[in-house]
């Protein structure tokens, strides 16, 4: 009875063995290629062109408040909304009554004044001749003198003061202190209007819509690229498929620092030609910094694509970890014993400019270090490296369904079978 017992034991082993093989050669036929397991791109030569993006507002070059300079009630209305308007063209005007009567009440005293002026004259006169045949005293003819000056001080007074209420009686009258279109008008017939200690606004006049500005934003981390006359692009929701065209005109040096980040305003001068771009439109604006012609492209996938944590690195990734400024054995940007803070900086500032992309050479999968230019958040310039154009760069993983990211798509494999 042992002895077919053995026999069934060595069966039952060597129909496992059998049945395991099978399975290892099946995984070896049905596995995929490199090509088949990795997304792979063909490295390319091509034009590249950096930008900044912030959001502005369009403005018209010149915008006038209008106001007024005296208080009263609005009597009349000539213009309205989106007018076009001539300098020195009649707004509106305010009740001139009370101004009226204050003009009428300085002619009067002018009036009197000036009689009082003759009678002084000839008081003078005939003080004189009384003072020659020496019937008045000296004395009396110097009062003579004084009361016909005071007479002409009086008078020039009440005519400044006359003078003064036709300007205010002239107020009332609202002009335009240029030409162009009404934007905007805040008062209605009826409505009072006090000017005390601050202007009111009664109108705002574009001076020209065919010429405006975009008040925009920019970081200090991009404001050192910006330079004046540079082309600016820049679309508008009212024309999402249009695309505009600018210049910087400004770059003031007054920062503006809200929650720690520190700001810098930027006037981007427009052709408004058409006057399809209005005030007050949200402007998206792109300034290209700098661009290169016929350099190497790699995607920015390719530098983001991280290997999966069961590969192992290829015998060169020391080397290459040398050359990205790192130590052999640690992270790219990791200082090594002894380097101080300064190092630490020059070593970041060194990795900001460098990268590692994953090449399908000889069946094999190579990182390679790289050297960075400037970016288009799509793709980024290499400058130095080994690397050319046609070389296939890794940016990413065909993962079979149900597996993870991170190289276990055998464990899961597994939890299927069983």
């Amino acid at each position: 009875m042992k002895r077919p017992q053995k026999k069934t034991v060595v069966l039952i082993l060597a129909a496992l063995l059998l049945a395991g093989g099978g399975y290892v050669a099946y995984q070896k036929l049905t596995a995929p290629g490199l090509e088949q397991r990795y997304k792979l791109q063909t490295l390319e030569k091509g034009e590249l062109t950096q930008s900044v993006s912030a959001n502005g507002t369009l403005n018209p070059v010149t915008l006038v408040n209008v106001g007024t300079q005296v208080s009263g009630t609005v009597k009349k209305l000539y213009v309205d909304f989106n007018d076009q308007v001539k300098q020195g063209q009649i707004l509106a005007e305010l009740d001139d009554s009370l101004y009226s009567a204050q003009v009428h009440q300085s002619d009067a005293n002018i009036a009197s004044a000036r009689a009082s002026l003759d009678l002084a004259i000839a008081s003078e006169e005939r003080m004189k001749s009384l003072f020659a045949q020496e019937y008045v005293s000296r004395q009396e003819l110097d009062q003579a003198v004084q009361a016909r000056r005071s007479a002409q001080a009086q008078l020039n007074q009440y005519k400044a003061a006359n003078d003064k209420d036709r300007a205010n009686l002239g107020y009332s009258v609202i002009r335009s202190p240029v030409s162009g279109v009404v934007v905007d008008r805040q008062i209605d017939v009826g409505q009072t209007v006090a000017a005390s200690f601050q202007t009111p606004t009664l109108f705002k006049i574009a001076q020209d819509l065919t010429a405006m500005q975009i008040y925009t934003s920019f970081a200090e981390a991009d404001i050192g690229n910006i330079k004046v006359g540079q082309p600016v692009k820049f679309n508008v929701d009212a024309f999402p498929n249009r695309q505009f065209k600018g210049e910087v005109k400004q770059v003031r040096l007054n920062p503006t620092t809200q929650q720690n980040v520190v700001t810098y305003n930027v006037v981007v001068v427009v052709d408004n030609p058409e006057q399809i771009l209005l005030p007050g439109m949200t402007a998206y604006v792109n300034i290209a910094v700098a661009k290169r012609s016929e350099v190497l492209l790699v995607p920015n996938a390719a530098l983001r694509y991280k290997p999966n944590g069961g590969q192992k690195p290829a015998p060169n990734a020391a080397g290459n970890a040398a050359a990205n400024g790192a130590p052999a054995g640690g992270p790219p940007g990791a200082a090594g014993p002894g380097n101080g803070k300064g190092a630490g900086e020059r070593q970041r500032k060194r990795d900001s400019a460098s990268g590692t992309v994953h090449v399908l050479r000889g069946g094999e999968v190579v990182p390679v270090s790289v050297s960075l230019g400037i970016t288009d958040n799509r793709n980024t310039e290499i400058v130095g490296g080994e690397l050319n154009a046609g070389d296939q760069v890794i940016v990413g993983e065909n993962l079979p369904d149900g597996a993870n990211a991170g190289g276990s798509s055998g464990g899961t494999m597994r939890m299927r079978m069983f």
